[in-house]
């Protein structure tokens, strides 16, 4: 694989600066405005190292959640929250009759593991749920939080059919990743993909993406891993319920709720109508039992 030409203008170990669109040099793309852009994330390159998490919390800033074992993996964060916009899942497929492990299996062979984030969906439902504008849609097709508009309402958190955004306890505001959407305006790649040593982690734009993952898909059922399928891209499962596409999408090898992910995603909205048709009818269905009691009591 050959250099690429611009690198060879950054020989020196020390910058003058800021390199322009950096990302060309990173990632192969240069970041526009107008087009696109998220991760395709292939989890059978993942090896679990948490540089992705690590990075984002560097990048961002964002503090330590109560970092622990959790006594049935050896995950130490646990989940998606207001203070951690990465989470790499340990899915440890060990156990055997329910019962605990009493030995690995050859090579950790049983082990899957995924850098989740947030989803950046085409058709995002925590936008329409937020009453003040402070979800939007960015220049480079993402979903970023407006701190200083934000109410904290909470509107936004069972809106997302992921559960990814959380309301910080300490300023009660929503949070999630940006995508690093402040390092996109300066030309340079999301900071865990960057940091992904594997490329489990891959930033570009999101047609461009599909077309690597479905060729990724293509080769590993060529090598005998037939169960490996995308979630969240065009027309495959995680793109449901009117989402359109998730613009951070994955490849996976078991089922999506072994990984934590729903099988099926929808929009909160497009069940309001049916449950307000259901309450309405349960109404109805009440006050007519009534009046048919009261008349029953007024002939006795």
């Amino acid at each position: 694989m050959g250099v690429p030409a611009r690198a060879l203008d950054y020989a020196e170990p020390i910058l003058p600066g800021l390199i322009p669109d950096e990302a060309e040099l990173t990632a192969g793309v240069r970041i526009e405005p107008g087009k696109s852009y998220g991760f395709f994330t292939d989890t059978t390159l993942c090896i679990g190292c948490k540089a992705c998490e690590v990075a984002c919390k560097e990048w961002n800033a964002l503090p330590a959640d109560e970092v622990g074992l959790t006594g049935d993996s050896y995950d130490n964060t646990g989940r998606l929250s207001a203070n951690t916009w990465r989470h790499v899942a340990f899915v440890e497929k060990i156990a055997t009759d329910g019962k605990r492990a009493a030995e690995m299996a050859p090579f950790q062979s049983n082990w899957l593991m995924m850098s989740d984030v947030c989803k950046h969906c085409h058709n995002a439902p925590c936008l329409e749920a937020c009453p003040t504008g402070a979800l939007f849609r960015t220049e480079f097709d993402t979903v970023v939080v407006q701190q200083d508009i934000c109410n904290g309402c909470g509107y936004c958190v069972p809106a997302c059919p992921f559960g990814v955004v959380d309301l910080n306890e300490v300023d009660g505001k929503a949070h999630k990743c940006t995508l690093c959407y402040d390092r996109l305006k300066g030309g340079l790649e999301p900071a865990c993909a960057k940091s992904c040593p594997t490329d489990s982690i891959q930033f570009g734009e999101v047609p461009v993406l599909v077309e690597k993952a479905r060729a990724r898909v293509e080769d590993l059922h060529g090598k005998g891993a037939t169960d490996a399928y995308l979630y969240g891209a065009p027309g495959e499962p995680g793109a449901t319920g009117d989402l359109g596409h998730l613009n951070a999408f994955f490849l996976l090898t078991d089922r999506p709720e072994v990984y934590g992910l729903p099988t099926a995603p929808t929009r909160a909205s497009n069940r309001v109508a049916p449950a307000l048709g259901a309450g309405l009818a349960t109404m109805a269905g009440l006050t007519l039992a009534a009046i048919a009691l009261f008349a029953a009591d007024r002939r006795r």
